[in-house]
């Protein structure tokens, strides 16, 4: 028997199952059916049977996909964590509690979210990912992950003591920044209410402090009571350099709030550090008043050095930024023209007839809710009695904070042999990108929420997100040629015209940002789109009809941009299925 197919006038060819036979010496066919109808598959299988051959099977109905997890981001954000060395930093002897560690920093990488959360995405019966297969960590729960934050909590200071080593040297710049996340709950005694900077006013908050290259790669975070004040937290931090990480010369730079005169002559200066801070806007004043600096200066350059008494043994580089200037004074308008409109509904509630606002005391009260709500007293002069109210702005003293407007004055212990006043300024330029950095923190996806109860757990928490931050910082370093961060800062820095002048972006990044394409005509993404995308490629479990045959995972193929950023990361996306 064999199957034929026959030519059929004006329609596809019939299929037919037809014999040979002999009769009378002669070979004659017979058709023993019409197959026609039969899908192509099975007739290509009955046509091998008769043939004598294996039936090739039909591999849609011989394997069943039993289950596909994303993998892509895992593999992406895990093997960018193992080629920074940081399991070995956590610890170097593998165990359970440093896998559960790197699970919690690669899942706040990828997804942060609360422990709880976290648990059931590394679960096996609800995984989310791949992550908790690849760590072997499909059977592990909340008390597994509060266990290894206790962990890892003792091992703080070992790692942080590690990162330093790597990251910082002699002389070198040293960042220092404080902000505040807001708390949940009562009963943490971290928990207090001081000055919010995260913007979440009226609860619980931490304060944290955070040391860190001039790059901005995070070296050592310590937590602090909510209530605590930028200042005090210095103290420690001059500890932790000496001490911990026995360096004997930095250069510590923190904000003008922070690094105050007394912080300096009781802290830093006693340990011998140098600094770079900021003088407050009084003390610029006061320079500018006594002759120290002269404003006509700025006409021909934005920066110049000068010498002070009151500052023996220093520094101070002053600086002028016309678009600063320009930001100020429109400020200064917008929130005079708003206090003066309020101001004037008091006046018309004062000379209305109806049921007028009477009293000095009371008149009086409602003017100083309006003009301290925007902090503009200073700029009006006020005439209150028990029948009338009058203002006017204070045209001369608003003229004399104009005209210090963009200005803003460096102070450093470094001598000029040591770092020029153009590199004083870009050090204190990078101090503001370290506080853009880190108040990033405060997103109600990273630090926040925080729930933990113990100070313990809070303190380890804050760290584990410090450790999620340095594999990111590292990452998008890596992909910043196909993401929309700017990867020519040679050519960004040669088109500044000046130290003091806003940062800008260089040729090649504007390109990538108007035409949403790479050099290589690929995609470009932001760092969490980036993610999203290589999450698509899948760890897929495929389990074969056969018994006999065992079940296997087939990796997707990753797209052109996706093999890219793998390229990019040094990473394999087969990475815990080879």
């Amino acid at each position: 028997m064999y199957v034929a197919r026959v030519p059929n006038r004006g329609s596809p060819p019939a299929v037919l199952l037809r014999e040979s036979y002999r009769e009378g010496g002669k070979v004659k066919n017979r058709t023993l059916a019409n197959l026609s109808r039969w899908p192509e598959d099975k007739v290509e299988a009955l046509a091998a049977v008769l043939k004598g051959e294996r039936p090739r099977p039909n591999l849609h109905d011989s394997f069943d996909i039993v289950r596909s997890l994303p993998h892509g981001h895992v593999a992406a954000v895990l093997g960018a964590l193992r080629d920074l060395g940081l399991e070995e930093l956590i610890d170097p002897v593998p165990s359970r509690q440093r896998d559960v560690v790197v699970a919690m920093i690669v899942a706040s990488v990828i997804e942060p979210s609360s422990k709880l959360a976290c648990a059931r995405g590394l679960r096996s019966e609800t995984a989310t990912s791949s992550l908790g297969e690849v760590l072997s960590l499909g059977s592990a729960d909340e008390d597994d992950l509060y266990e290894a934050m206790d962990w890892v909590r003792l091992r703080q200071e070992r790692i942080e003591n590690a990162l330093a080593a790597r990251h910082l040297s002699e002389g070198t710049l040293v960042l220092y920044d404080v902000s505040s996340a807001a708390f949940e709950g009562r009963t943490c005694p971290l928990g207090a209410r001081g000055h919010a900077k995260d913007g979440v006013r009226g609860r619980l908050q931490i304060v944290y402090g955070v040391l860190a290259t001039k790059e901005g790669v995070p070296v050592a975070i310590e937590v602090f009571a909510g209530n605590t004040g930028d200042p005090k937290t210095v103290a420690t931090q001059v500890t932790t350099l000496k001490e911990r990480f026995g360096l004997s010369h930095v250069v510590l730079v923190g904000d003008r709030g922070m690094l105050t005169k007394a912080r300096l002559e009781a802290d830093v200066v006693p340990a011998e550090l140098d600094f770079i801070t900021a003088l407050r806007a009084p003390s610029i004043k006061a320079l500018v008043e006594a002759g120290a600096i002269q404003l006509s200066l700025f006409d021909q350059v934005d920066l110049v050095e000068i010498t002070h008494p009151d500052y023996p043994g220093e520094r101070l580089v002053a600086c002028k930024n016309p678009l600063l200037a320009e930001e100020r004074t429109r400020k200064r308008l917008e929130l005079l023209a708003a206090t003066e409109a309020e101001l004037d509904k008091i006046a018309t509630a004062v000379t209305r007839e109806r049921r007028p606002l009477r009293g000095q005391d009371k008149i009086g009260l409602a003017v100083g809710k309006v003009i301290n709500a925007r902090k503009m007293a200073k700029h009006f002069v006020i005439e209150i009695t028990e029948d009338s109210f009058t203002y006017r702005r204070d045209e001369d003293k608003i003229a004399a904070e104009a005209a210090l407007d963009g200005i803003y004055v460096l102070r450093t212990s470094v001598e000029q042999s040591v770092l020029a006043h153009d590199e004083v300024v870009s050090s204190y330029k990078a101090l503001a990108y370290v506080e853009r950095v880190f108040r990033g923190f405060n997103t109600d996806l990273d630090i926040r929420p925080i729930r933990h109860r113990s100070e313990e757990r809070v303190r380890a928490h804050v760290f584990l997100r410090m450790l999620s931050y340095y594999v990111t910082f590292f990452m998008e370093r890596a992909l910043a040629p196909i993401l929309f961060k700017d990867d020519d800062h040679e050519a960004a820095e040669a088109a500044r015209t000046s130290p003091v002048a806003p940062a800008v972006r260089s040729t090649r990044a504007l390109k990538k940002t108007s035409t949403k394409r790479t050099a290589d005509h690929l995609p470009v993404h932001s760092f969490e789109t980036l993610l999203g995308d290589l999450a698509t490629i899948a760890a897929n479990r495929v389990q074969p009809i056969q018994a006999d045959v065992p079940a296997f995972t087939v990796v997707t193929t990753p797209t052109p941009i996706q093999r890219r950023a793998l390229e990019l990361l040094g990473v394999s996306h087969r990475l815990g299925y080879v």
